[in-house]
């Protein structure tokens, strides 16, 4: 292949076929990807430690593997982040928060152990709402995130920094975790795609988690084709995690590309229509979207899942209760550790009662079998919003801690269905606007299928923010 345009703007797929022709070097990609970073990190805050000496490194193992004829799969010599809930031996993880600022794990977590044992390159640790909760907080050692497409805007969470990292093409991959929607809520307000495997899908170990029963690891990238070459690295059963499937992980980037006859997508439009946070422009996007996968040649029609409102109210009594527990003795004892965000969501689960946890898991089924029972048995995918809105800007986050409203992704994690958050326009304020793609459980590779050619139709995915920033060559 011959390079054309800067080497940051190269997808993984299009940097490892590179990689392999010899027409460029691991060391190349990374020296590219670090000076983006220095240029572009004082604005953004996606990065809150990188580690150039350790990129380096990575790099250079990976140029020699390829010199004498080693290949240990598509991430050989690639640049990635990880979120900062993420273990690295030797390396700081805080979670971006005060009661962690200098800690430091003594192993890796799994998914960090795939990417090294795949030839990664590690750049460095992103920003992400303390704890993975909470909101975009100043009153915590880094600050938060911002979205590139403009500055005064947030970037969706708990995800905050791969979002702005990737978005911004500091790096084509980033490691995100996602328990109401934090990977695909990020994704959707930075004009990125985010990957929510199936839950099992993807080991947690070592991921510092919020909500056992709720926790997904998941990337955040450029494009459905580096998701699909992602997730082959990283997927797979692990003994050490007791929620992880010991289910074979098929080749998904074998199912790019193959078109969407025979398939049947059903679109959950009244399950948001009449949402109060709707905005013109997120209905005549997803309409659009839903026309445009009838186009591709799938049937698509309306389907019916259950009122948003039971999803949220599931998710948010499962999510709090189990928080609580993880964080209970330094809620007690540490509790002005805390920024004000994470403090008040996390130490409402103080009050939730055993039956309530019970009912919320009891309902929890009852929504469950009613999507993979009802309109996931009929169809192959559903088509629903990620957020019926664009970005937020800082200003509209008070002292304490809410809820924004529009974000409609935590169903799916009740569900513990796979999901593909997909950039489907714009707002007439220029951001970003996102929708889903869920599949049934461990059928990725469907979901990925769509996604992909969704994405090449719309063509939405190609567009940069407007960063008035030099250009990495």
């Amino acid at each position: 292949m011959s390079l054309a345009g800067p080497l940051h703007e190269l997808s993984i797929a299009d940097a490892g076929r590179a990689l392999r022709a010899g027409e460029v070097t691991s060391l190349a990609l990374t020296e590219v990807a670090l000076d983006r970073i220095a240029a572009l990190n004082p604005a953004l805050h996606a990065f809150v430690l990188t580690l150039p000496e350790r990129a380096r490194e990575d790099a250079a193992r990976a140029d020699a593997a390829f010199a004498r004829g080693i290949d240990a799969g598509p991430l050989q010599g690639i640049p990635y982040a990880l979120k900062d809930i993420y273990g690295t031996a030797g390396i700081r993880t805080t979670c971006h928060s005060s009661l962690l600022h200098d800690h430091v794990p003594t192993a890796d977590c799994a998914v960090e152990e795939k990417l090294a044992a795949g030839g990664g390159v590690l750049l460095g640790k992103l920003g992400t709402f303390e704890f993975a909760i909470g909101g975009p907080s100043f009153d915590l050692p880094f600050p938060p995130a911002r979205n590139p497409w403009n500055l005064n805007h947030f970037t969706g969470g708990s995800s905050s920094g791969s979002a702005a990292a990737v978005a911004a093409g500091m790096v084509r991959m980033a490691m995100g975790s996602d328990t109401g929607g934090s990977i695909r809520g990020p994704a959707a307000l930075c004009g990125t795609v985010g990957l929510k495997p199936t839950y099992g899908r993807v080991s947690r170990r070592g991921v510092f988690p919020l909500a056992y029963s709720l926790d997904h690891c998941g990337p955040l990238s450029w494009s459905v084709e580096d998701a699909a070459l992602t997730l082959q690295v990283v997927a797979g059963h692990d003994p050490l995690d007791p929620a992880s499937a010991d289910i074979a992980v098929p080749d998904c980037a074998a199912a790019l590309g193959q078109g969407l006859e025979g398939l049947r997508i059903g679109y959950t439009r009244r399950f948001y229509i009449d949402n109060p946070f709707l905005t013109p422009d997120a209905t005549r996007a997803l309409d659009a979207a839903a026309e445009r996968l009838a186009d591709l040649g799938a049937v698509v029609d309306e389907v019916d899942i259950p009122d948003f409102a039971l999803f949220d109210a599931c998710a948010q009594v499962i999510m709090f209760a189990e928080a609580y527990a993880i964080h209970e003795t330094d809620l007690k004892t540490r509790p002005m550790a805390y920024g004000r965000y994470a403090y008040q969501r996390i130490a409402s689960g103080a009050v939730l009662s055993a039956a309530d946890l019970v009912q919320a898991q009891r309902l929890r089924r009852e929504l469950t079998d009613a999507v993979h029972g009802g309109a996931l048995r009929s169809h192959d995918a559903l088509l629903t919003p990620t957020s019926l809105s664009t970005a937020a800007p800082f200003s509209d986050f008070g002292p304490d801690a809410a809820r924004w409203g529009g974000m409609l992704t935590n169903p799916f994690n009740v569900t513990g269905s796979p999901a593909l958050a997909l950039p489907i326009g714009f707002g007439t304020d220029g951001l970003p606007l996102g929708a889903q793609i869920v599949g049934r459980p461990f059928d990725e590779a469907t979901v990925l299928r769509i996604g992909s050619a969704f994405e090449a139709a719309a063509g939405v995915s190609g567009h940069r923010p407007p960063l008035a920033l030099p250009a990495a060559s």
